[in-house]
């Protein structure tokens, strides 16, 4: 693999994002369009895309949510590049930006099955439920910036 990462702004990088968003969760999942893609997307959101060769394999989306926080999901990694540590590195790099952004916090609603992940990255749960997106239950998580 030679993995780079995309800090996506323009329209074309923001297009990686959500080619990997179709295929990981639109077509795997069965997420339909509308609810995968929301008001959020577009300008003002920022993405993340890792790409191999090119190929966007790995990505993220964050935005704002007050002056000191963002809200940070739709964490994707296409199923041949699972099992890479690409999920942590879409992370690492998203709270790199969001920390040079001037960001001190970040809100995650995690899938039920994966607060682990997030666990070992450093965020915590709330304790607040974030109900369901899509298909999936969801719990609302927290991390502060150092």
């Amino acid at each position: 693999m030679n993995i780079e990462v995309i800090r996506a702004e323009e329209e074309w990088q923001r297009a990686g994002a959500y080619s990997v968003r179709i295929e990981g969760m639109n077509r795997q999942c069965h997420i339909p369009l509308r609810e995968e893609f929301d008001g959020h997307d577009g300008q003002g959101t920022r993405y993340i895309v890792l790409t191999d060769e090119g190929y966007p394999v790995a990505t993220c989306r964050f935005y704002e949510k007050d002056g000191s926080c963002v809200i940070l999901g739709r964490v994707v990694v296409l199923p041949s590049y699972r099992g890479n540590k690409l999920g942590k590195r879409v992370m690492e790099e998203a709270e790199k930006w969001i920390a040079d952004l001037g960001y001190k916090e970040i809100e995650i609603d995690s899938r039920t099955n994966a607060t682990g992940f997030y666990e070992k990255l450093g965020y915590k749960l709330t304790g607040d439920t974030a109900g369901r997106s899509g298909c999936f239950e969801c719990i609302k998580m927290h991390k502060e910036l150092i």
